[in-house]
């Protein structure tokens, strides 16, 4: 049985945020309901079955067996909670948010509040959003006052799944409260749960923290993205530029070029800041339009060095057999969501070739439009050409280089030979 005296904590959404913090909650001795509306995913919850890297089943069955994890999609498993955390997604729909998630859980959190409770916001969004929508559809559905009867906070969340060094208790944890009180509410239950929290003024101070964070990654993945194009057409090595300008102790941070963005991050969050910009003020963020050419295109410029690639050999894309190695959008993670590689697997299809998948770390149950194959030997080899597309730490490099015709690697993985070209 869970703990009667421990506090009740629902988290809505167990996806790659909720479920780290459904597990640390559990793990501090709160007694934890895990709300999603994916009947597949509560259902393997419920076996003790891990879909996320960062959390083994293991950790997932010894929850269920201490009484104080359920994972549920019923709404009324949700009553007489002590405090909520929604953690849903925000997509972009059409280049405009899509609040829909957000707005779902809040009108059903809003039927099972109570006074003294409190509901705070993880999912990322624009400045204003826990004020102007979440509040108004808590105190609408409960018939209480945010600040007077109950607490609401805002607290982006840093998952940063297959991060070995700062996981969901070691990361530090902005904090924010509508007021005063639910500050102190807020910051007080992320005590309970890492090891820092950064308390802030406002709740729309967090939310622009969170978009911050990765407009900075956006804009400067962009620049070296495009300086790596640059660099190809002017024949200068911008992986040896890189190297020597990350030796400068100060004023220069690392980013290296790649092949594109994805996650639930960095194609969509900057997008939020530049949609409330233009809304409200009816200005343009020129840095975030930019940046968002400059990724977007990545998939197209790493097919066309292809091309070339095979241009020198005589060879045609049309027709020619190329093993992409990765789908997830980074390394060591079955995250999918958003991934370049599927935009360079449907732009060679669509000139011809004939694509093949090596990628050990997305689940086999997860559908992808192409053929799925063991990097063998006799895969590598049989290849035209091999793209890397996602570094996962499992793949024998060497092994790619010495068995393969041809290699384009789009994160210098692979050690230098003649057959390995670099994005």
């Amino acid at each position: 049985m869970s703990h009667p005296t421990a506090k009740k904590l629902v988290v809505v959404g167990q996806g790659y945020v909720g479920l780290p913090l459904a597990m640390r909650a559990v793990a501090v001795g709160l007694n934890v309901v895990g709300y999603d509306i994916n009947e597949d995913r509560v259902m393997r919850l419920s076996r003790g079955e891990s879909f996320v890297e960062d959390i083994p089943s293991e950790e997932i069955t010894s929850a269920l067996n201490s009484s104080r994890y359920l994972a549920t999609t019923k709404p009324e498993d949700c009553s007489d909670f002590d405090f909520a955390v929604i953690t849903v997604p925000t997509p972009l729909r059409e280049g405009a948010p899509d609040l829909s998630f957000i707005e779902d859980a809040a009108r059903g959190l809003s039927r099972q509040l109570k006074e003294g409770a409190t509901v705070i916001l993880e999912s990322t969004t624009y400045p204003g959003t826990t004020e102007e929508l979440l509040v108004p559809i808590l105190e609408q559905g409960s018939g209480l006052r945010a600040g007077q009867h109950f607490y609401v906070g805002y607290s982006p969340e840093r998952i940063d799944p297959g991060n070995a060094t700062w996981n969901f208790q070691s990361t530090p944890k902005v904090v924010s409260g509508i007021d005063p009180d639910s500050l102190e509410q807020v910051d007080a239950f992320y005590s309970l749960l890492v090891e820092r929290t950064i308390p802030v003024s406002s709740t729309g101070v967090a939310e622009l923290t969170k978009l911050l964070e990765n407009t900075f990654r956006h804009v400067n993945i962009a620049l070296i993205n495009e300086l790596a194009m640059f660099a190809n057409q002017l024949d200068v090595n911008v992986w040896e530029a890189i190297d020597a300008a990350s030796t400068k102790p100060f004023g220069y941070m690392r980013f290296t070029p790649g092949p594109g963005v994805g996650g639930h991050c960095l194609p969509v969050d900057p997008s939020y800041l530049s949609w409330k910009v233009k809304q409200t003020l009816g200005d343009v963020f020129r840095f975030i339009d930019l940046a968002n050419d400059v990724n977007e295109h990545m998939p197209a410029h790493v097919v066309n060095r292809i091309s070339a690639i095979l241009n020198e050999k005589q060879k045609a894309v049309n027709g020619s057999r190329i093993l992409v190695l990765g789908l997830a959008y980074k390394k060591n993670t079955g995250d999918m969501r958003e991934s370049p590689s599927f935009a360079v697997c449907s732009l060679l299809e669509r000139l011809g070739a004939l694509v093949r998948i090596a990628d050990t770390w997305v689940p086999v149950y997860q559908d992808v439009p192409w053929d799925r194959v063991e990097l063998t030997d006799e895969e590598l080899g049989s290849a035209d050409l091999v793209v890397v597309v996602t570094d996962h730490d499992d793949v024998d490099y060497e092994r790619v280089a010495k068995c393969a015709r041809l290699v384009f690697d789009t994160r210098r993985r692979t050690p230098p030979n003649s057959n390995v070209t670099y994005l």
